[in-house]
């Protein structure tokens, strides 16, 4: 009598890996130079494709690009970072409430110089927020300690708006601050209405906090030991992403399966959080080139003894994008590779399960840009039960021959999920 294996699934999402072609590597982009082994066997096991993960007129952001992966449409979920990181944070917002990421940045003669302080560190980041919290905050407006630069501001109740335009840090370093004050969304000519008046009034008291946070910064001890130690001073507090608490369905209601989720960043913490995910905190994890690849491996396998999914998220291609570091990209890549997916492979051998393996990119974070850029991402999926294609890399050249073709949003995890 033959027994059906279980199967599971095993997401990794490498953040901002996809890139553009670079004339520095003859044309090729850092997937395509980059040592992969064990990402290129899985590609001559499995099908290839690209995936649009952001709709058209959407921003780029991680959360609307992670949101399309897990299958969601962020057209009509996403709500801003902001009440992501609150889920990941156990920060409770009620119906009115407006919820915004809130980044430590740097700041050099008037121009955004680092979007995170020079990765500065959670026990700096707390003593920093403290203090600004103390000072800084009008009533109804609270700073919550989040991770490193990564932090979270939430304004209660109703008088205040959620209807701003605000700019990403990441994605404007040398950039005058002057030209990135927070704006109403809505303008319109003649009178304003109520909804526009509390976006005035919303956009004055956050442009009013982070003035002030300037000259709190300034003189504060953290800092000034940072200046000391040659480091990267935090300059000001820089609000963005807002929005009110976003109502989806989680992947057991909508796909019938469990899940789990493994980052070091709060925001894809707060993503599972509301798709219904367990939170699986990683010691040594640490969104940068030096997390712990191996820890998190061994995490994702030990997932799937419960879980019939699990997303391992990696934060060190993107943040590399970030810092215009071509060589540390590829670093994060090559690591990712023999340092996660090989063991990851390797350790699950024997398990008697069936395993499914996706590997993807949210977005394109161009080491030649240095912010994110919203085109097609490579996609490849490894299913013992799928015959694979011609492929046998996976680098975004030949992601567009792949058989599985240009997919569209949530048609990624129809794929993965199709005995579903």
């Amino acid at each position: 009598m033959s027994v059906n294996k279980p199967v599971k699934y095993a997401i990794f999402l490498l953040d901002g890996a996809a890139d553009l072609p670079m004339e520095r590597l003859g044309g090729l982009t850092p997937l395509a130079v980059a040592r992969m082994p064990e990402l290129d066997a899985l590609a001559r096991s499995g099908r290839l494709g690209t995936l649009s993960t952001v709709p058209a007129g959407m921003t780029p952001d991680s959360a609307v690009a992670n949101l399309s992966v897990l299958g969601y449409d962020p057209r009509k979920t996403y709500q801003g970072r902001g009440v992501l990181e609150a889920a990941s944070l156990g920060v409770e917002l009620g119906d009115s409430d407006v919820a915004m990421r809130c980044n430590l940045i740097a700041v050099r003669d008037g121009l955004v110089k680092d979007h995170s302080s020079g990765h500065i560190s959670t026990a700096e980041a707390a003593a920093l927020l403290a203090d600004l919290g103390q000072e800084l905050c009008p009533p109804g407006v609270e700073l919550h300690l989040g991770n490193s630069y990564r932090h979270l501001l939430v304004m209660r109740g109703s008088r205040f708006s959620h209807r701003l335009r605000c700019h990403p840090p990441h994605d404007n370093v040398g950039r005058p601050v002057s030209e990135l004050e927070i704006t109403p969304l809505d303008s319109h000519a003649g009178e304003p209405s109520h909804q526009e008046t509390d976006s005035l009034e919303t956009a004055a008291i956050l442009n009013g906090m982070v003035r002030r946070s300037f000259s709190l910064l300034a003189a504060h001890p953290v800092n000034l030991a940072r200046g000391r130690a040659g480091k990267v001073p935090a300059s000001c507090i820089w609000p963005w992403a807002p929005g009110r608490k976003p109502s989806m369905d989680t992947l057991q209601q909508r796909f019938g399966i469990s899940g789990a989720v493994i980052s070091a960043v709060d925001l894809i913490h707060g993503l599972g959080s509301h798709a219904g995910m367990t939170s699986i905190h990683v010691e040594g994890a640490t969104g940068l080139f030096d997390t712990d690849y191996e820890a998190k491996g061994r995490a994702a396998i030990s997932a799937l003894q419960d879980h019939d999914l699990v997303f391992v998220h990696l934060e060190g291609p993107d943040e590399a994008g970030h810092a215009r570091d071509l060589g540390l990209k590829i670093h994060c890549l090559e690591s990712a590779d023999g340092r996660l997916l090989g063991p990851f492979v390797e350790g699950i051998a024997g398990k008697g399960w069936k395993t499914v393996i996706a590997v993807l990119s949210d977005h394109l974070t161009p080491v030649e840009r240095g912010d994110h850029v919203g085109e097609p991402v490579p996609v490849l999926i490894a299913d013992p039960d799928r015959p694979p294609d011609s492929q046998s890399r996976f680098h975004e050249l030949a992601a567009m021959g792949g058989s599985m073709g240009a997919l569209q949003g949530g048609e990624f995890m129809r794929e993965l999920l199709w005995r579903r």
